[in-house]
C-alpha cells in the first residue's frame, strides 16, 4: 500500500528527514513513533502530498506521490494533529462540503455523512459552528473528515489528543474496527494506545528510522527488568547485584527500612532471580519481593531513542 524509498526533507541547512525507507502492507495498522522533532509529522505530510520532499520516492497504492498526487489523495484520508476547520461553518455543513470536495454526491454523500457523524459521535454537535467546538470535538470532526470518502489508507496524527478518557476508548475501538478493512498509519505519544492498536511500529529519531519491528519482536529485543526488596544495607545489596553474571543498569534505593534493587541481565536467555534469591538467603537477609517486569513498548522506545 505504501512504499517509501530514501526519503529526504531539508529546511535550508536543517535535515529533518534523513534518507528513510519503509513499507506498509495493505491491511496493516502501523504506529509511527518518535520523540518531538524526530520527523514524524514531516514524513506524514510528505506521504499525504501536503508537503514536497527534497528527494526520494513515495508510492501509495501504486501511485507516485510526486507525479500523480491527485490519484494518491483519492486513496487516503489524512487527519493532522491540529485540525484545520472553517470556523464559520457548522459541523454537518463542513463535512458535507468536504465530502463534495472528495467527489461524493447525492445519496452516497448523505450515507457517508450519517456514518461518520454516528461513528465519531458528533450527533449532539452536528449543528454547532466549528469555532464554538471544544478541542476534543474538533479532533472528532477531523477524524470524520478523514473517513468521509471511505479511503483505503488512513493517516492519523495524534487522533486522540484532547479527548476525555471515554472518548479515547471509543475512538480507539473505532480505529481497531477500521483497521480490519483498511490500512492505517498512526502517530501518537500515547504508547499504550499503540500497543493495543498496532501490529508493527516504526520508531524515528533525529530524522532517521531507529527501528521498525512487530510489537512482539520489539518487546523480545528489550531486556527484562528484575527487582527485589530485602532487609539489608543499600551498599551491600548493590555489591551483591553487581556480582551477578551479566548484571547491568543496577539501581538501589532505601525506603521505609527496606532496600529495593533493580537490574537488567545482558546475558541472553538468562534469568538471574534464582541466583539472586540464593545469594540473599546466604546472607540471611529477609526477602520481601523478587519479581520481573516484562518489557513494554515504552521500555523499548526509551531504550532505542537513548542509544
Amino acid at each position: 500500500m505504501v512504499a517509501v524509498e530514501q526519503l529526504v526533507k531539508t529546511y535550508g541547512p536543517v535535515l529533518a528527514v534523513d534518507h528513510i525507507s519503509f513499507t506498509v502492507q495493505a491491511g496493516e495498522v502501523v504506529g509511527l513513533l518518535g520523540p518531538n522533532g524526530a520527523g514524524k509529522t514531516t514524513t506524514m505530510r510528505m506521504l499525504t502530498c501536503f508537503m514536497p520532499a527534497t528527494s526520494g520516492r513515495v508510492r501509495v497504492a501504486g501511485y507516485d506521490v510526486f507525479t500523480d498526487s491527485a490519484a494518491v489523495r483519492r486513496q487516503l484520508g489524512y487527519m493532522p494533529e491540529n485540525v484545520p476547520l472553517y470556523p464559520e461553518m457548522r459541523v454537518s455543513e463542513y463535512l458535507r462540503y468536504r465530502g463534495r470536495l472528495k467527489g461524493l454526491r447525492g445519496q452516497t454523500l448523505e450515507d457517508r455523512l450519517r456514518f461518520v457523524i454516528d461513528a465519531c459521535e458528533l450527533g449532539e454537535v452536528r449543528t454547532r459552528i466549528n469555532d464554538q467546538l471544544s478541542k476534543g470535538n474538533r479532533q472528532r470532526v477531523g477524524l470524520a473528515d478523514a473517513l468521509i470518502s471511505d479511503p483505503d489508507l488512513l493517516i492519523l496524527d495524534e487522533p486522540t489528543i484532547g479527548l476525555d478518557p471515554n472518548q479515547v476508548r471509543r475512538v480507539r475501538e473505532l480505529i481497531l474496527e477500521l483497521g480490519r478493512h483498511r490500512t492505517i498509519i498512526l502517530s501518537t505519544h500515547i504508547l499504550s494506545e499503540v500497543e493495543m492498536m498496532c501490529q508493527r511500529v516504526i520508531i524515528m529519531h533525529q530524522g532517521r528510522i531507529a527501528a521498525q519491528e512487530t510489537m512482539a519482536n520489539l518487546r523480545s529485543s528489550t531486556k527484562r527488568l528484575y527487582g527485589c526488596e530485602v532487609k539489608a544495607p543499600a551498599r551491600e545489596l548493590e555489591v551483591l547485584l553487581r556480582a551477578l553474571p551479566g548484571a547491568t543498569d543496577i539501581s538501589v534505593t532505601e525506603q521505609g527500612g527496606w532496600t529495593h534493587g533493580t537490574l537488567r541481565c545482558a546475558l541472553p536467555d538468562t534469568d538471574p532471580r534464582e541466583q539472586l534469591g540464593a545469594a540473599v538467603r546466604a546472607k540471611n537477609w529477609t526477602l520481601r519481593l523478587l519479581d520481573v517486569h516484562e518489557p513494554t513498548l515504552e521500555d523499548a522506545f526509551v531504550e532505542i531513542t537513548a542509544r
